[in-house]
C-alpha cells in the first residue's frame, strides 16, 4: 500500500528511512550561524560546545576525542518531516550516504543554478530511455535541483558515480545546444570512505509545502499527499 499524507507518523517515517539509508550511526544537522547568517551543516554531537569538553573551533569533529556522536533514530527523522525540533526550532537533518564497505543505498545528481528545469527536464529524457526510475526535487535554494536515484541493494559508489556520469555525458552527446551549465556534483561523490571520515553530507528531502517536488519525467508540482506517493511507488534501481 502506498503512503500518503494521511497514512500514520511512523508508516511514513519507515518509508523515508528505508529511502534515504545511510549511515544511521551518525547525522548532520543543519545550522545558521548567528553572526554571519551564514548556514552549514554539522555532526550532530551529544556534547556540542559543552564547557571544557567540545572545542569546535581548534579541533575538527570528525578527529575530536571528546566527541559523543548522536545516531539517527525515528525521533530525529520526525523532527526532520516536521521541520522543527521538541523545542519548535528549525530541524533539518544531512546524512551520509557513504557506508563502511564503500557502498551506497541511494544517489542523487545535484543541479544549481539558472538552467536546471531543462537540464534535469534532458536527463530525465535520457534516464527513461535507459529504464532508470528517478525522482526529482527542487532544491532548498529554489535555484536547482536534486535527481534521486534508489537502490533495492547496496550498490559500490564507484560503479554508481560511473553509472551516472555516463548519463550525464550521453545527455551532452543527445543535446550538446543544453550544455548541463546547472550540473554541480554527484552524490557521493567520493568512491571510497575516507579512513576515519563520515564521507560527504548529502541534504535529505522534507516533503515540506515551501519546498516543491516532481514527478521524475514532469514539472508539475506535487502536494504533500503525491510527494509521499511518488516515493512510496518509486521503483528501486
Amino acid at each position: 500500500m502506498d503512503v500518503t499524507m494521511a497514512s500514520a507518523p511512523d508508516e511514513k517515517i519507515r518509508l523515508f528511512r528505508a529511502m534515504f539509508r545511510g549511515r544511521e550511526d551518525v547525522y548532520a544537522r543543519r545550522y545558521m550561524s548567528a553572526k554571519s547568517g551564514k548556514c552549514g551543516y554539522s555532526p550532530a554531537c551529544a556534547v556540542e560546545w559543552a564547557r571544557g569538553i567540545c572545542d569546535k573551533k581548534r579541533v575538527a569533529c570528525v578527529v575530536c576525542p571528546n566527541r559523543k556522536l548522536l545516531p539517527l533514530d525515528d525521533d530525529t527523522v520526525r523532527m526532520h518531516l516536521s521541520g522543527a525540533d521538541s523545542k519548535g526550532r528549525d530541524f533539518t537533518i544531512g546524512c551520509y550516504p557513504l557506508l563502511a564497505d564503500d557502498t551506497v543505498r541511494f544517489a542523487a545528481i545535484d543541479l544549481d543554478r539558472a538552467s536546471w528545469r531543462s537540464d534535469s527536464s534532458s536527463i530525465c529524457d535520457v534516464l527513461r530511455e535507459l529504464g532508470l526510475p528517478i525522482a526529482r526535487e527542487r532544491s532548498r535554494s529554489g535555484n536547482g535541483a536534486h535527481l534521486w536515484f534508489f537502490f533495492d541493494e547496496p550498490q559500490p559508489a564507484r560503479f554508481v558515480r560511473e553509472v551516472l556520469t555516463y548519463v550525464l555525458t550521453l545527455t551532452m552527446e543527445r543535446n550538446p545546444e543544453v550544455g548541463l551549465g546547472s550540473y554541480d556534483r554527484i552524490f557521493p561523490n567520493q568512491d571510497r570512505l575516507p579512513k576515519g571520515g563520515f564521507g560527504n553530507l548529502t541534504r535529505l528531502s522534507t516533503f515540506r509545502p515551501r519546498f516543491d517536488f516532481f514527478r521524475g519525467d514532469k514539472l508539475g508540482k506535487l502536494g504533500l499527499d503525491a510527494r509521499y506517493g511518488v516515493i512510496s511507488s518509486r521503483k528501486a534501481v
